[in-house]
């Protein structure tokens, strides 16, 4: 029997509104200016990866009263920029986050379909929610949405966005769409005629049993984090068993994790280049406000390179507004205690430890080799890259381990089709017409 080689997806993400940027890196360069959009997306198009993937925020977030310091104060709008990046691109996927508690579904079906015309047929959505009323005070029904609510609400913006997008034919004929839901009521015609995707890509990202049934029943990508080989194993074997029960085949939902690489001449050049990367990201100012997300208190009085506390977290204190809940902080910081405890670890060590992402660390062959074992071994479909700079973050990478990765036959050697769909290797969806 021949078995199939899977050949992996890549995609890029361009930092800046997390933990990840070193911003003190000489190298380091503007995250708003759109020479810095632009030299991401066009380093990631001569690697051949399948799409550049932006994130976004809707309000600057704060700690301690004050606006966070790794906020990127004045980021541009995403689909704006990627339409952009349209001009200057010719196959690379633009992908936009957008949230689905604060958007209406005509408004971004549009804004989506016309990135998606304007790109031919490369546009894509990273749908996120939001149950996070300090977020919401800046639109008018803020705050109003119970977090229990926002997948109901989220599964039926998509039902309804693509409810337009299949309303007109690639001649400009449309259908009436009349929906009547819990969350939208809408009825009238669309507007923009059928694009060349029919509808654009749809990403996820989101760890919780909800989010996992959610991207099986509606998503095309999943933008994951598993810390390891046999962690994105197992998430992957769940969320794709889950796709039977929507009439969905393990073809029709990507996984792709979310990664960072560090390369060395050497194996222990590239640990010592990213033991340096982390202590630059973990500043000793950022382990003490790391530390304070978690035990929801003032701990500027704390050695950064002295122990824990020995308190457990204050629950909801809102000392940081604006930020993805991290869960059971009390459970959190048991853990953190614990892996203090073992190796003997500092405040700043064990935020270093605790809060790395997956990485790939090594020579380029190396690298190389552990990239195609996670897909050979059904840990993930591909990756999304999320590099320490802006925006030469990607350079190192498109040069030393794409050219050892298609040598291998695990990566592609040119784009074969012209729509973001055709690279991932979706089908067309089934409502398209004409």
């Amino acid at each position: 029997m021949t078995v199939r080689r899977r050949r992996m997806h890549l995609a890029a993400h361009f930092p800046g509104v997390n933990n990840t940027t070193v911003w003190a890196d000489p190298r380091s360069r503007s995250q708003i200016e759109f020479s810095s959009f632009e030299h991401l997306a066009r380093t990631a198009e001569r690697g051949l990866f399948d799409f550049f993937f932006l994130a976004e925020g809707l309000r600057l977030r704060e700690h301690k009263g004050r606006i966070h310091d790794l906020d990127v104060v004045g980021r541009p709008e995403s689909l704006t920029v990627l339409n952009a990046l349209a001009g200057v691109t010719e196959h690379l996927g633009l992908a936009a986050t957008v949230n689905a508690t604060f958007n209406e579904p005509y408004e971004l079906a549009r804004r989506l379909a016309t990135l998606d015309h304007l790109s031919g047929g490369r546009a894509a959505w990273n749908v996120v929610t939001s149950s996070d009323a300090f977020t919401g005070e800046n639109f008018r029904r803020g705050g109003f949405l119970d977090r229990a609510e926002r997948y109901t609400r989220a599964a039926e913006f998509i039902g309804v966005a693509r409810e337009l997008w299949d309303s007109g034919d690639p001649d400009g004929v449309f259908r009436p769409v009349a929906h009547r839901g819990q969350h939208f009521d809408i009825a009238g015609e669309f507007g923009v005629p059928r694009s060349p995707q029919g509808h654009p890509v749809v990403i996820q990202a989101g760890d919780s049993d909800e989010g996992r049934e959610f991207a099986a029943a509606t998503a095309d990508v999943v933008f994951t984090r598993q810390g390891s080989l046999e962690a994105g194993r197992s998430f992957y074997a769940d969320v794709k068993r889950r796709l039977a029960k929507y009439g969905r085949t393990a073809d029709d939902l990507k996984i792709m994790p979310g990664v960072s690489v560090v390369l060395g001449d050497t194996a222990a050049e590239a640990q010592e280049r990213a033991a340096g990367i982390r202590r630059q990201q973990v500043s000793p100012q950022n382990a003490i406000l790391a530390l304070e997300q978690v035990w929801g208190a003032d701990l500027s009085s704390y050695d950064p390179d002295g122990p824990l506390p020995d308190f457990d977290p204050v629950p909801d204190s809102g000392i940081s507004r604006g930020r993805t809940r991290r869960g059971d902080t009390v459970a959190i910081a048991e853990k953190w205690r614990a892996l203090s405890r073992e190796k003997g670890l500092s405040i700043r060590q064990t935020v270093i430890e605790a809060s790395a992402r997956q990485s790939f660390i090594g020579t380029p062959e190396a690298v190389a080799v552990e990239l195609e074992e996670f897909v050979t071994r059904e840990a993930a479909d591909g990756f999304i890259l999320v590099p320490h700079l802006t925006p030469g973050g990607l350079d190192e990478f498109v040069d030393r381990v794409v050219p050892l990765l298609q040598e291998r036959g695990a990566f592609r050697t040119e784009y074969r089709g012209a729509t973001l769909r055709s690279h991932l290797g979706l089908a067309d969806p089934a409502g398209r017409r004409g």
